[in-house]
């Protein structure tokens, strides 16, 4: 058997995302195997998990995936681990729909026991009510124990204790109010590398949480089937390359299942790298910041040049979000206007002035296929918005505004796909 548990919260900023990388380095150091995985869409927190755990973080989202589907991804990615660690999103029982794609229900699919991470700035006994109601609001999700974050003092600490002791519920112990710990910006501004608190954090963590206790949490039955083996298209047995956009910042917004169900894939740096598209049967050009490297870009002329002729003669691409910002004519920033590939004739922009937040879980049927993905962006198109080749909807089958551009074999649009193949 192997330990295995899910993180989460009341809400979003109690404080999950700090323990669970804490956690995730504590072991890694301990010298465990750590296997991350993320509920939802988000591709950022994976990044740090990865930074940590010196692999990649699968994300786990039942709404871009099904639930054997979900299943599947956690036996198959963490069979060799000693540790796996899931960290929830927002607060546990929130999902698109009431609980619908929350934590709960990822904790739910995987029979994984919960750990609740509970911010206990300015409280003490209140905490009774809160943290009852949550090991009491649904049966089929097990709170295994608590975790509290941003404690006072020992003083407070003891009061917290006591808490569990009177509700019956296990504590695993906590980490101290710390400014030091708190996490920054998740836009313009982000750095995948381990964090220099990280080393604070974990001896945080040692002293004052039992994590060999959090070994002995083990996930159920549910999760221990074998994972199918994946499926190998006609048209990946032929040798045909699938070339992928990756860098630091400007690309690599990146569901590791995508990458990971496709076959020969190969990866350029578009800031540096002019590719070969003689032979690539698939261009993915994926999400990120180009906005943050535009001169770099600029600069790589000769890239830009051959994206666009692979483009011209009907090669496939996939751009998704920063990748269809690369795609099109320019991008505009409060420093002028920065040409790209120009493929697609439109013009996006980044100026702060129009910087709108777009966020949300999309979905359409394009040529009989249902593609669903996630959208998470700022920047948007300069003047009209393009119309779209079909109707995009939201989790809820509502209409919205995101166009799905289409060009030649060019498929582009705002949304981050799962499943691109």
């Amino acid at each position: 058997m192997k330990a295995g548990f899910l993180i989460a919260a009341p809400t979003s900023g109690s404080g999950k995302t700090t323990i669970a990388r804490g956690l995730m380095s504590l072991y890694t150091l301990k010298g465990y195997k750590v296997q991350p995985f993320k509920c939802g869409p988000d591709y950022i927190d994976t990044k740090f998990h990865a930074a940590v755990c010196q692999c990649p973080s699968i994300n786990l989202d039942t709404f871009m995936a099904t639930a054997g589907h979900v299943r599947e991804l956690f036996c198959r990615y963490g069979a060799d681990a000693d540790v796996r660690i899931v960290e929830g999103m927002m607060g546990l029982f929130d999902g698109y729909d009431r609980d619908a794609g929350s934590s709960a229900e990822i904790a739910r699919t995987l029979s994984l026991p919960v750990v609740l991470v509970v911010d206990a700035k300015s409280a003490a006994y209140s905490m009774a009510a809160l943290i009852s109601g949550f090991a009491n609001f649904r049966p089929d999700v097990r709170i295994a124990g608590v975790i509290f974050n941003r404690v006072g003092s020992e003083r407070h600490f003891a009061m917290l204790r006591q808490v569990c002791n009177d509700i019956g519920i296990e504590c695993f112990g906590y980490l101290p109010k710390n400014p030091a710990l708190e996490q920054g910006s998740r836009y313009l501004g982000l750095d995948f590398s381990e964090r220099p608190e990280t080393i604070q954090l974990v001896e945080l963590l040692e002293k004052n949480v039992n994590w060999q206790r959090l070994l002995e949490l083990m996930p159920g039955a549910e999760t221990d089937f074998k994972p199918a083996s994946p499926s190998v298209r006609e048209d990946e047995k032929d040798g045909k390359r699938t070339l992928v956009a990756l860098n630091g910042e400007s690309f690599s917004f990146i569901y590791q299942e995508n990458i990971d169900s496709l076959k020969n894939v190969e990866f350029f740096n578009p800031e540096t790298d002019v590719p070969c598209l003689d032979d690539v049967d698939l261009l993915y050009l994926p999400g990120g910041y180009p906005e943050k490297h535009l001169q770099a870009l600029v600069d790589a002329e000769a890239t830009r040049q051959a994206i666009k002729d692979y483009a011209e003669r009907g090669g496939r691409i996939i751009a998704e979000c920063g990748g269809m910002m690369y795609l099109c004519k320019a991008i505009v920033t409060d420093d002028g206007e920065f040409p790209m590939c120009g493929v697609l004739p439109y013009c996006i922009t980044a100026r702060k002035a129009d910087l709108r937040l777009s966020l949300g879980y999309r979905r359409f049927i394009l040529n009989g296929r249902e593609f669903r993905g996630h959208e998470f962006h700022y920047t948007r198109f300069l003047g009209e918005t393009p119309q779209s080749s079909v109707q995009v909807l939201n989790a809820k089958g509502e209409p919205v505004d995101t166009p799905i551009i289409r060009y030649k074999n060019v498929l582009a649009s705002y949304t981050h796909l799962y499943e691109i193949k």
